[in-house]
């Protein structure tokens, strides 16, 4: 097997990744901050880390995934205020929600989810031991970082501490030593949550919880940290300063980021109304379609969401996500196809399609190994389904007795593949009967108008009334329906 290469933020170089521990990896990436249902950006990061958590597993590598939960923050803080809400109870119910749309895509459980209020003393702990190293200071009850402090700041983003002060805004708070400065205690403010604490009371900043829920379930000098590009500067940057700062040891090997999501080529923002949170784009495509297109781009590339629109600007559909769902379609029709062959077959299969299958499960690791090059992988993919038809197809050169076990070979290898993509996780018959549901509410008929239609046709074909037949077949193409004779049995489905 190839060395697996991960593009490292920190030495700005595909590097050959080389766990802490031999055969097992500490993996952190920062969760969502829960005010809100999750967004296509949010989609991506945890699509992006969930593949290559199951890529590592699919090495036989043993992952500790941790991926926290912010639960207390400003802009929970203010949509609470603004609904007239007690603010846990809606970081509640937001984190409830976040779950369902992750179940959705197929995102794995990370091994831990560490909330922020359930570490405060973790925090506290850490920020005690920045002050005693002169690298934090109290103000009226805030304490701050200070930067200037800290040698190797601005290492991860390549950023100058001389040209922050020049571009620092004019209404810095003039209590900051530096413009840079940033809080990791916040003292108390009338009707905001707050907790005890050695300078008064009051609660963490943003940055210093990630430092004290990495270090408490993987410790320093872990494997990789990820999440998007929009948190190099300067929130992972803020958290190499906390934690290598108050233990002295380097903080974390590789940092991973994904790049941002656009929309018609604008990025995705609220104030431009461009702004598709997950369970809207999965009204228009199955889930699993949206998790194909979310790969079908290299991470660390931004992908741009082409939306079509009405002349009033409601949303029509997404033609890549319409294409995503056409593919999973086709691959789990394929998979149909290779079960029904495989069903009750026994023996070794051919050569040709041991070959065939050993060369794909090598070329589908090599993808995933080369930088998470999950387009590759896919296009791998597509690659040994078209080969596995033909092998298959009555033009293969395969004998009937052949047939059951190349089918079962291939399903094994499609299978680990999609395992590892986390698609495929449904059965046929399921994901049909789901897109069936679906495709009838848009089209507005119901299984009972297509099996009358459909009863009617097997009598107008047992009576030989071919034209009847076939005026009922077109009746229903017209209708969306796609209709398949095998001998005396007709299947169908809609478009």
């Amino acid at each position: 097997m190839k060395d697996i290469r991960l593009r490292n933020t920190l030495t700005r170089e595909r590097d050959v990744f080389c766990p802490r521990q031999q055969g097992k990896v500490g993996l952190y990436v920062c969760g969502p901050t829960v005010y809100d249902h999750a967004h296509l950006g949010h989609a991506r990061v945890y699509v992006v880390f969930d593949t290559l958590v199951r890529f590592l597993r699919s090495r036989g590598l043993e992952v500790t995934y941790v991926r926290n939960i912010t639960d207390l923050d400003d802009k929970i803080i203010a949509r609470a205020k603004q609904n007239a809400q007690d603010w846990s109870e809606l970081a509640g119910r937001y984190t409830e929600s976040f779950h369902e749309d992750m179940a959705s895509l197929g995102v794995l459980a990370p091994t831990h989810e560490p909330r922020a209020t359930d570490n405060i003393p973790e925090m506290i702990e850490i920020i005690e031991r920045l002050i005693v190293k002169n690298l934090a200071y109290v103000v009226e009850g805030d304490v701050y970082y200070e930067v200037q402090a800290f040698e190797r700041y601005g290492r991860l983003s390549g950023r100058n501490l001389d040209q922050m002060r020049a571009g620092a805004r004019v209404n810095i708070d003039t209590r900051l030593r530096h413009p840079a400065d940033f809080a990791l205690w916040k003292s108390a403010r009338p009707h905001e949550p707050s907790w005890p604490s050695p300078w008064g009371p009051g609660r963490p900043g943003w940055h210093i919880e990630c430092s004290a829920m990495s270090l408490k379930y993987l410790g320093m000098d872990f494997d990789i940290h990820g999440g998007g590009m929009d948190l190099i500067f300067p929130h992972h940057e803020n958290e190499i300063a906390q934690s290598e700062g108050a233990s002295g040891q380097p903080f974390c090997r590789v940092f991973v980021h994904n790049g941002f999501v656009n929309v018609n080529r604008e990025k995705m923002s609220k104030s431009l109304g461009n702004f598709f949170l997950v369970r809207q784009v999965f009204e228009h495509g199955h889930p699993e379609a949206v998790r194909l297109f979310l790969l079908g781009t290299h991470y660390h590339a931004p992908i741009d969401l082409k939306v079509d629109l009405d002349e009033e600007g409601h949303v029509l559909g997404f033609p890549q996500i319409a294409e995503a769902q056409k593919r999973i379609a086709y691959y789990q029709e394929t998979v149909e196809k290779l079960e029904e062959s495989a069903r009750g077959q026994k023996g070794d299969p051919p050569d040709a399609a041991s070959e065939l299958c050993r060369s794909f499960d090598d070329d589908f690791d090599a993808a995933l190994a080369d930088d998470l090059n999950t387009a590759m992988a896919i296009g791998r993919l597509n690659d040994f389904l078209r080969a596995a038809n033909d092998l298959l197809g009555k033009g293969g050169g395969l004998g009937k007795k052949q047939r059951g076990p190349a089918a079962a070979l291939a399903l094994r290898s499609i299978r680990l593949a999609a395992g590892t993509l986390g698609i495929l996780s449904i059965a046929p018959e399921e994901f049909f009967s789901s897109q069936r549901t679906r495709a009838m509410a848009k089209l507005g008929i119901t299984e009972k108008d297509v099996e009358d239609r459909l009863e009617a046709r097997r009598a107008a074909r047992a009576s030989k009334d071919w034209a009847a037949a076939d005026a009922i077949r077109d009746e229903l193409l017209a209708m969306g329906i796609d209709i398949r004779d095998a001998g005396d049995k007709t299947s169908w489905r809609a478009r």
